[in-house]
């Protein structure tokens, strides 16, 4: 059983805004997202609700600064520079936003979308996601994006030149009727446009999506990890580095916001079904936070935003510490794990951890635990040895 100790330590905080709207449904989606048409889009309504969902977390955190935002989807860019402007004036005014805090916001590659991008920057913005997942037609239209390879390649052009700090690029591997040829190409037109951050993941079929009812037939095995091996040794050769299972960053272009996720980092969430994590040292305890789902009862005035607040049992802490920190190649410094659990190291949690080591998926040192390329590989068999 996990032993309780007194110096449960604040993490790093940050703030996850979610827009819920997007204008069609992908069929590989899980995330809470609504198909709606753009000039039917609640942007005013919605950000108010924002605004007061954020006033209400705020009580949690006091003080503490703000690190990063990320606004997610759902595609933001749908909503107007004015509304983004609108949204996160009002967090300063809620909270303690660093003054040089990231600001990511997710985009399409559509031409209305990236026409935004230096209104986004102008409201603060320094950090644009764009979803382009392919650069091959066949393969956008069987995932049900609504762009296509020109549009992709022009908004990784305005990204370069409208005065964001960074930006990312998201792709997708293990598409239907995707050969190691399609994939490569997808990686090297992406490595033409110079992004500083790459998203490179692959794609799985989730429960209640239109592909889990319909399954595509996606690459074999054997085809996915000669995608993975040859397409990581293109990324590495065009100098960028993988700092989690599938990002990679130019040196000094890492996602400080999923950083602080992979950290065991405290985050608000505020918007439609968004999650929240929150360290209480005073009460020595975490406590995860989920918002109403639906965007209709998110915004019934009759209603909290917050559909659940609960404290994570000192059971789960490891496994939620471990699922998360083990995801980055950096080293894991055996500290924060009293630092950031509150717990001591129990002999379940280090059989676990011997139990890993032993099968060559992480090595250790005195000080920190590391992920070997082998553990990256089967980083789901190494994650079941630490429930």
């Amino acid at each position: 059983m996990p032993n309780l100790i007194a110096d449960l330590q604040l993490p790093p905080l940050s703030l996850y805004i979610h827009i819920p709207w997007c204008v069609q449904k992908c069929p590989y989606c899980d995330f809470n997202s609504h198909g709606q048409k753009q000039q039917e889009l609640p942007e005013s309504e919605y950000v108010s609700h924002l605004l007061a969902d954020l006033a209400e977390d705020a009580a949690l955190v006091g003080n503490r600064p703000i690190h990063s935002i990320f606004i997610g989807g759902g595609t933001p860019s749908l909503f107007s520079a004015q509304a983004i402007d609108k949204l996160l004036t009002g967090v300063r005014e809620r909270v303690n936003l660093l003054p040089d805090a990231e600001i990511t916001l997710e985009a399409n590659p559509g031409t209305v979308e990236s026409q935004r991008f230096a209104g986004y920057v102008q409201a603060g913005v320094n950090r644009i996601s764009i979803g382009v997942q392919s650069f091959q037609a066949d393969k956008l239209l069987g995932l049900g994006r609504i762009h296509d390879d020109a549009q992709a390649s022009t908004a990784a052009t305005i990204a370069h030149n409208v005065g964001l700090n960074s930006f990312n690029l998201d792709l997708m591997h293990g598409l239907p009727k995707q050969s190691l040829q399609d994939a490569l190409f997808d990686i090297k037109t992406a490595l033409a446009q110079s992004p500083p951050h790459l998203s490179w993941y692959q794609l799985t079929i989730e429960p209640n999506t239109q592909f889990h009812s319909k399954p595509p037939k996606l690459p074999e095995d054997e085809l996915l990890w000669d995608i993975q091996e040859q397409g990581h040794a293109l990324l590495e050769a065009a100098g960028y580095e993988q700092y989690e299972i599938s990002a990679y960053s130019k040196v000094g272009q890492q996602c400080l916001h999923n950083l602080n996720y992979w950290r065991f980092g405290d985050y608000l969430g505020i918007g439609c079904g968004a999650h929240g994590k929150i360290t209480l040292p005073e009460q020595n305890k975490i406590v995860r936070t989920v918002k109403v789902k639906h965007p209709k009862g998110y915004m019934d005035l009759t209603k909290a935003y917050t559909s659940e607040l609960k404290t994570v049992v000192d059971e789960d802490l490891p496994f939620e510490f471990f699922m998360n920190r083990l995801r980055l190649v950096e080293p894991c410094p055996k500290a924060d794990y009293q630092k950031y659990t509150g717990l001591a190291l129990s002999e379940d949690v280090q059989a676990n951890l011997q139990n890993a080591l032993d099968k060559g998926l992480l090595t250790e040192t005195t000080t920190h635990w590391q992920v070997t390329p082998l553990g990256r590989r089967y980083l789901n068999t190494l994650l079941e040895l630490m429930v």
